[in-house]
Order: C-alpha cells, then sequence, then structure tokens
C-alpha cells in the first residue's frame, strides 16, 4: 500500500526529495532517489522529479515500498499527532515571547540546547500540538548559547520566521548584548577586534597570533564592543558586550586573550567559581532595522548571578546597574 503524505503550507514551494528527507528520515537516501528515478513518487498522480516544487494541499504519493524494515520508512503512528497539548506552566520553559513564527526563551544555565533532555526537546514538547502540520518544517534554534551561558534564545515555531530571522542575522541586523563578569579591571570602553581559530580538539576557540595562523586555521574575524559597568576593588569588573559576529565562544576567548577571562570559565584561565561562569544574553532586538519583524527583548540574568553581583559589589553600583541597565 502507497504511502500517502499532504503538502502543508509551510512545505510550498521546496523541493520534492526534501520534503521526503524530512518527511521520512527513516528511509535510506539510497532509497528515496532509487523510487524517485523509477517514477515510484506522485504528485495529484503524476510523476514527479525529484526537484518538482510542491505547492500546499497537493498529494504526494509513494509506491514501490518493500516489507523489508530496513528499507521501509518508520512512521509515526496516528496517535502520536493527537497527543494533549502541555500547558505553558508545565513546559520548564521560561518565555520572553511568542509569535510571528519565533519563540524567545530566557535559558538557564546548564541546560545544553542540543540532545537529549535539551532545551530543544522542551520546546518540541511543548509545540506538540500547537503549531500548524508540516511534513518538511520542524523548530528549532536559530542561533547558540553555550550550555554554561544563560539567556535569551530564538527558536523557529515557523518556516517564514526562520527564513526572516535568519536573513536579519545574516545582514547583521541582529543587536545581541551580553552581560558578563571578568576577572581583573576594565577601566573604559574597548572595541575587541580579532582572528579567531577553532581548535576542534581542545573545544575551545583561539585568538590567531599572526596572518599564518589565520590563513592555516581558517580564522573568522569577530568584533565585540565592551562597556564597564561596574569595577570592584577585589579584582573584577562587570561588563556588557554587544558583539558584531557570533563566533563560538567569541566573548570567552577574546576576554581571556587580553587578561580577562570570565570568572569561572576555567577552560579560558578564569578564576574559580562555584557554579561556572557568569555569561548572560541579557537584550536582543532588532527595532529600526526590521518593520516586519519588530523584536525588542530583555532577560533578567539568574539569581545566582544577581546575588555574585551584589556580593561583589556596592550597593551604590547594584543600584545603578538595575536601575540603569535593566
Amino acid at each position: 500500500m502507497p504511502i500517502e503524505l499532504t503538502v502543508q503550507a509551510d512545505d510550498a514551494g521546496r523541493r520534492l526529495d526534501r520534503i521526503l528527507r524530512k518527511a521520512l528520515p527513516d528511509m535510506r537516501l539510497s532509497l528515496l532517489h532509487r523510487l524517485l528515478r523509477q517514477n515510484k513518487v506522485s504528485v495529484d498522480g503524476k510523476h514527479a522529479a525529484a526537484g518538482f516544487r510542491v505547492r500546499a494541499g497537493q498529494r504526494i504519493s509513494i509506491a514501490g515500498i518493500t516489507g523489508d524494515r530496513r528499507e521501509g520508512p518508520r512512521l509515526p503512528p496516528a496517535s502520536e499527532a493527537r497527543r494533549p497539548v502541555p500547558p505553558a506552566s508545565a513546559s520548564g520553559l521560561d518565555i520572553i515571547q511568542e509569535g510571528c513564527g519565533l519563540l524567545v526563551l530566557n535559558k538557564p544555565v546548564g541546560l545544553a540546547v542540543h540532545g537529549r533532555n535539551s532545551l530543544d526537546s522542551r520546546v518540541q514538547d511543548y509545540l506538540t500540538g500547537r503549531l500548524r502540520p508540516s511534513l518538511s518544517f520542524r523548530p528549532g534554534p536559530l542561533h547558540r548559547l553555550d550550555t554554561g551561558t544563560s539567556g535569551i534564545i530564538v527558536f523557529s515555531t515557523s518556516l517564514e520566521g526562520a527564513r526572516c530571522f535568519s536573513a536579519l542575522i545574516r545582514e547583521g541586523k541582529v543587536r545581541k548584548r551580553y552581560l558578563a563578569l571578568v576577572d581583573g579591571l576594565i577601566g573604559g570602553p574597548e572595541l575587541w577586534e580579532d582572528s579567531l581559530v577553532r581548535d576542534r580538539d581542545g573545544r575551545k576557540t583561539l585568538v590567531a597570533a599572526s596572518l599564518a595562523a589565520e590563513e592555516a586555521g581558517g580564522a573568522k574575524k569577530a568584533r565585540t564592543a565592551v562597556r564597564p559597568l561596574a569595577v570592584s576593588e577585589t579584582g573584577y569588573t562587570l561588563i556588557l558586550a554587544e558583539i558584531e559576529t557570533g563566533r563560538t565562544h567569541q566573548i570567552r576567548s577574546q576576554a581571556a586573550s587580553r587578561g580577562h577571562p570570565l570568572a569561572g570559565d576555567l577552560k579560558y584561565g578564569g578564576s574559580f567559581q562555584a557554579g561556572g561562569f557568569f555569561l548572560h544574553a541579557f537584550s536582543l532586538d532588532t527595532d529600526g532595522n526590521s518593520p516586519e519583524m519588530p523584536l525588542s527583548v530583555t532577560a533578567a540574568p539568574p539569581e545566582r548571578f544577581l546575588k555574585k553581583i551584589a556580593e561583589i559589589f556596592d550597593d551604590e553600583c547594584y543600584f545603578n546597574f538595575f536601575h540603569g541597565i535593566l
């Protein structure tokens, strides 16, 4: 019996082969292309090639699937699509804003974005039954945050939202600012400009020391504007860092290379702090840059970060921080 699929709104305009790869992830790629070559795949009753662009509402039929479980796709049971929608309060998510095809969250420290028992898995559970059906679109994070970093992260809830926000990032129209506690004293505003090289074996990002190192290591430019918010006599600075590029470990690497590693960031030479380093994605906005997707959000730092600020800095700095920044 052939497999029958219906093209949904988020699938419209996409290539048939890509739709099938997303809709049938357990089908071997070689089998999928063989079925296409043998005209076993039809759209609205007509044989269609791999590059055919589908339209919403069209019916895709796949014939010629054998009884071999190793080759055939494992489709989810119909009951799975009718699971009850979990209430927002039960999702374990700190939701800042939802709409325009985006879900904006305040990520806690210690929770990975991807993998088992991750933020992504929580988002998938939360969105089950809330989104319009799609063969090829799957909600997902649109940028990165380290496991040890807290704060704002944006997930897509529609293909249109994903495309729009990703385009804004590519065009440099998304402004992202971070709060960080660093070792040492920074006396005034600084612009950190570097070429960063990723050490995949050590899982670290390094500042290229020379042009030769840049060329050999595939270095990427990184720019971060830094403003000190408060300094302490005990040797710490609270900074606001605005990134113009989004490289892996950008703030951590650039800060460490200047002798100001994040407090608690042992990987990059920081002082020991119980619970790890202090880095929080504090604000994100596109206002003025994107009339079609206006976005301006902030996220309060976690309690551990707030307690550390209160412990290190005097009452005046603490007051000015909350009333001038938050």
